[in-house]
């Protein structure tokens, strides 16, 4: 996988969409989990955990490595099922680059917990809590692309 450095990866969302997928866990009680985010875009916005799929990584990979990295070794890697396709703009971007906007084709996962499982935050969120579907619906916070896998 190819990881580039932040002026070509700027240049990058400045010229094409990113292909990301966000990661819809629930709970066995319904809670699904959310991300309070340390990093632009939505910054400072609950939203669901997630990440984009790098050049040359088949999607099972990029799943696998998403879960990974934002939420912790202990939740599952399968059974995650596909869950739509959307799109997010953003008027701003990862480096705050003034007149680079940030577009997303989103491909959402789900799953369900059968049983509780730790999960960890990572550096792009300062905190992870699990919010009911309505508590979600009513936050100003939490922010309007999450609400909408909701609603």
């Amino acid at each position: 996988m190819q990881k580039l450095d932040d002026r070509s990866f700027l240049h990058l969302v400045d010229t094409a969409p990113l292909v990301s997928i966000d990661l819809l866990l629930f709970r066995k009680d319904g809670a699904v989990l959310l991300g309070h985010r340390t990093n632009r875009p939505a910054k400072d916005f609950w939203f669901v955990p997630g990440g984009r799929v790098l050049k040359n990584e088949y999607l099972a990979e990029a799943l696998a490595r998403i879960v990974g990295r934002e939420l912790g070794a202990a939740v599952p890697l399968t059974g995650w099922r596909g869950a739509g396709v959307y799109e997010h703009h953003y008027p701003d971007n990862f480096a705050g680059a003034d007149g680079v906007s940030t577009h997303y084709v989103v491909l959402p996962h789900r799953l369900a917990l059968e049983v509780d499982v730790e999960v960890v935050t990572d550096d792009q969120h300062d905190a992870l809590r699990w919010f009911a579907i309505d508590e979600l619906l009513a936050a100003d916070d939490v922010h309007p692309y999450t609400k909408a896998y909701f609603s």
